[in-house]
């Protein structure tokens, strides 16, 4: 028993501190790829990735490598997580404490002890825009280094930092890197006139698409960050710094969008000090902010703003490099220090390698100050959330410009009085009618929502606040929830600060759009509370419109217009040989019918049942009608690929219409009948 009980011990011990993977030599990229990354002249794909995070995470026990996704054209997005070989074992306990916080529904001695457990959660991406193609190449390096790197630094911030490595745009990458290595001569490779969008519909905007949830990449992306793992910090890589610098980095110019919690600016400029602070540590200078650049952190929409109204400090860096190398101009304004651009670089000849070396200290910057001060990131997410769920749970007041420009000339007590005039409180809540004209529409906003990470529900039974009833089945969004501003953001108008260079002056535009309001721009009815509410509810994870269904004896069935879903009911019908007519008078006028029959009854069944559109049986037809053909559509592209072109072909292809894309050749040519 002595000897059996001495065996158990030896045994227990060994497998305690064995790693969950025992770690094998990691390829260097040159040895995976046969050139370093950053290489003059050279560029690795997606495939090429693919192969070396998948070798990568068999080799070490410091990365898992997980599938988020698919790309609009099919191919398998890649996550890989990096951290010590103790923390990748324990990841789900990490996710749930990085959850708890970011949902800010526990009390602040809780979350103070998970702060103290937890691990910072820092989110690093690549190549977005897949021209810019530092962004994918730096992404590898920096893997590679976390991966490998053996000094005191490295292993410290694998052992306090949680790496969520996400290459954004597979398709993109593919697509740029093998168009550039295309030509066998080094000196005759381009990044120029490619052939088509490097993403499949939407090419550049894909950078506007996080609020509109509309690209599968975009899904697979806010899943991540707004349901699955909650980083605190997010940092998105782009291309190209402005000229005479090296990069821009935060912070940002103002305004910034006074929706969102005011810690994330001051996380903001947080990190972007510990940025400018290590480029000047190693001697890297050229790095730029604030008025560096025309960034400011107002609209939501992109990857790295989205985040602010999740109460996440999001980052972006704008950095020269091309595998052709490139010179840095003489900018005669860029060449005097000033504060937002304390280290001036000399004009001079420019290699990839060196923006790659630039990225990676910024990405070291990053973790290095996520790990210095973990417990205050992790803390501060359910500070932020815990913010706005308070102020969704009281009356609140959110100042715009033009409201204060109203009563600027008022005194003190008098214009406060008017700022929290009662009809200008926060909603508590908004209530989407499930008797509204176009309500599956309404729930396609809703889905929007719940991909950011909202939390929704629905009426289990009827409720009447005030004088209005709303229906059972009605979509609820309350206020008091972590992600608070984004709802706001979802729903009320925008109110951008007037912005002019002097007094009198021309303005200063903003970066990017200064209104957006999916709610508005999709035409969906809801209702602003104001009062404090109770609703019988149950809580929604996903959405579709409801189920529909339709009297089997009908002689036909009309169906209204003014719901969008209607015209993806005509395309199919059409498309299996039913008729549709619309309706040139009689009390249908307007609407569309379909004949009935066993064959249009199971087909029209169908249609109900997927798409919430409600049919009403015609006892009898009257009145005279528009027999609809299927229209022939000619959707105009050019060579290389429009974005305008990219949005309509979605929008088609998303409502069924049948079409042709046709170029300027075949359009000149003539005989389009």
């Amino acid at each position: 028993m002595r000897r059996f009980f001495s065996l158990f011990v030896c045994a227990s011990f060994a497998m305690s501190v064995v790693p969950a993977i025992a770690d094998r030599h990691v390829k260097s990229p040159k040895e995976q790829f046969g050139f370093n990354l950053g290489d003059d002249y050279m560029l690795a794909n997606y495939k090429q990735l693919t192969t070396y995070w998948t070798d990568m995470a068999k080799s070490s026990g410091r990365m898992k490598l997980f599938e988020i996704g698919k790309t609009e054209e099919g191919r398998t997005m890649l996550m890989a997580v990096i951290s010590s070989p103790k923390n990748i074992r324990k990841l789900k306990d990490y996710k749930d404490i990085a959850e708890k916080l970011a949902h800010a529904e526990i009390p602040e001695e809780e979350a103070r002890k998970l702060s103290e457990r937890g691990k910072a959660i820092v989110w690093i991406d690549g190549g977005l825009h897949a021209n810019e193609v530092l962004g994918a190449q730096q992404l590898m390096e920096t893997v590679y280094q976390l991966v490998t790197g053996s000094d005191s630094e490295t292993k410290r911030l694998l052992d306090d930092d949680i790496v969520l490595a996400v290459l954004a745009n597979p398709d993109g990458m593919d697509l740029v890197a093998d168009w550039y290595m295309r030509s066998a001569d080094p000196k005759k490779r381009t990044l120029s006139t490619l052939p088509r969008l490097y993403q499949k519909y939407i090419g550049h905007d894909n950078n506007r698409d996080f609020f509109a949830s509309t690209q599968s990449e975009t899904k697979a992306m806010n899943r991540i960050m707004y349901q699955e793992w909650f980083p605190q910090i997010v940092y998105n890589h782009h291309q190209t710094g402005p000229a005479g610098t090296v990069l821009f980095m935060p912070p940002f110019r103002d305004p910034f969008n006074y929706r969102f919690d005011p810690l994330v600016p001051a996380g903001i400029d947080t990190v972007g000090s510990a940025m400018a602070t290590r480029f000047l540590e190693e001697n890297k200078p050229g790095a730029t902010s604030r008025s560096g650049s025309p960034y400011s952190t107002w609209w939501n929409g992109g990857l790295r703003t989205t985040c602010y109204f999740h109460n996440m400090i999001g980052l972006l860096t704008e950095t020269i490099g091309s595998p052709t190398p490139m010179s840095i101009p003489f900018i005669a304004s860029k060449q005097l220090p000033k504060a937002d651009l304390i280290a001036p670089i000399s004009p001079q000849i420019w290699h990839f390698r060196q923006s790659i070396d630039y990225s990676v200290t910024a990405n070291k910057a990053v973790l290095d100050i996520a790990s210095k001060h973990r417990q205050q990131f992790l803390f501060n997410i359910w500070r932020m959330g815990r913010n706005s769920i308070e102020r969704g749970s009281r009356d609140s007041w959110t100042s715009s410009p033009h409201l204060l420009q109203t009563v600027s000339t008022s005194g003190g007590a008098a214009a406060m009085q008017k700022l929290h005039a009662p009809e200008l409180r926060d909603p508590r809540g908004y209530i989407l009618p499930a008797d509204q004209r176009d309500f599956p529409t309404a729930c396609k906003f809703v889905q929007t929502l719940l991909d950011n990470g909202i939390k929704v529900e629905r009426l289990t039974k009827d409720m009447t606040i005030g004088n209005k009833c709303f229906a059972e089945g009605s979509l609820v969004i309350r206020c008091a929830q972590a992600f608070r501003p984004h709802i706001l953001d979802m729903f009320e108008p925008q109110d951008h600060p007037d912005d002019f260079a002097y007094p009198g002056g021309p303005p200063v535009p903003p970066y990017d759009v200064a209104g957006w309001t999916l709610a508005y721009q999709m035409g969906v009815q809801f209702d602003r509370i104001l009062e404090p509410f109770e609703a019988t509810t149950a809580e929604i994870k996903a959405i579709s419109p409801s189920d529909m269904t339709v009297s089997e004896s009908a002689k036909g069935y009309y169906f209204s217009p003014e719901i969008n879903n209607s015209y993806i009911a005509v395309n199919r019908l059409l498309a299996s040989g039913m008729k549709v007519y619309w309706m040139q008078d009689g009390s249908h006028k307007g609407e569309f019918l379909t004949a009935g029959g066993s064959a249009s009854t199971t087909k029209v069944s169908d249609i109900a049942k997927s798409l919430g559109v409600r049919f009403t049986s015609a006892v009898s037809i009257a009145g005279s009608a528009l027999e609809l053909n299927s229209p022939k559509v000619g959707l105009w592209d050019r060579y290389g690929g429009s974005i305008e072109s990219g949005w309509t072909r979605f929008v088609l292809e998303k409502f069924e219409f049948p079409f042709e894309v046709v170029y300027p050749p075949q359009l000149d040519a003539g005989n389009l009948r």
